[in-house]
């Protein structure tokens, strides 16, 4: 996640410092995103500061620790730039723990496994949808609507995936699962049921 282009967005606004950072992060993305943790956002404050696209500044206070305020530079500014200005691909490729459990389903040749792993996702999704949906509609800022209505359009593409699954594997009776089936590494295949195989010799 580009979470320190995120951060330079913030600090092209104005100096600020990580609370305050974190508090304006969490208040633009909306609560879909999650809190952010104050930890990580000084490691990634770090990191920026290293490479030259913020400043930090020492200011003391009287009671609390000193106040370290950071200030986007001229660095900074061009490296948000060339961020904005390229696409972005998906993050995590295609690479899915659920694509994972439909393939380790699949070749079980198992419909009632398969059944069961397409269920269980469905339902959870739909219930990831109406609590979008409930957030959507109490969504004030525009712009975290507009992340609400991006994350539903992924769950209901996620669905659809589920339902081209159920179609694929389930809509035969079985029988493109049973070519499915993975070999046992015994060599018993669908032998099961035979009871134990003696080697000969």
């Amino acid at each position: 996640m580009a979470i320190q282009h995120a951060v330079l967005a913030l600090l092209a606004g104005g100096p600020s410092y990580g609370y305050e950072l974190k508090g304006a992060f969490e208040q633009a993305v909306g609560p879909q995103w999650g809190p952010l943790n104050i930890g990580h956002l000084y490691q990634i404050l770090d990191r920026l500061f290293r490479d030259g696209l913020v400043v930090a500044e020492r200011h003391p206070q009287p009671v609390k620790p000193d106040r370290v305020v950071y200030e986007i530079t001229p660095d900074g500014r061009a490296e948000l730039g060339r961020w904005l200005a390229e696409p972005s691909p998906r993050s995590g490729g295609f690479r899915d723990d659920f694509f994972l459990k439909v393939t380790a389903a699949a070749r079980s040749g198992e419909p009632a496994t398969v059944r069961a792993v397409l269920g269980n996702q469905r339902g959870h999704l739909m219930r990831e949808l109406r609590n979008l949906d409930g957030l959507r509609r109490r969504a004030e800022d525009p712009v975290v609507g507009l992340l609400l209505s991006a994350a539903s359009r992924h769950v209901e593409a996620d669905l659809a995936f589920v339902d081209d699954a159920e179609a694929a594997l389930l809509a035969d009776g079985g029988a493109v699962l049973a070519g499915l089936r993975t070999p046992r590494a015994d060599g018993a295949g669908s032998e099961r049921g035979s009871g134990p195989t003696r080697a000969a010799g």
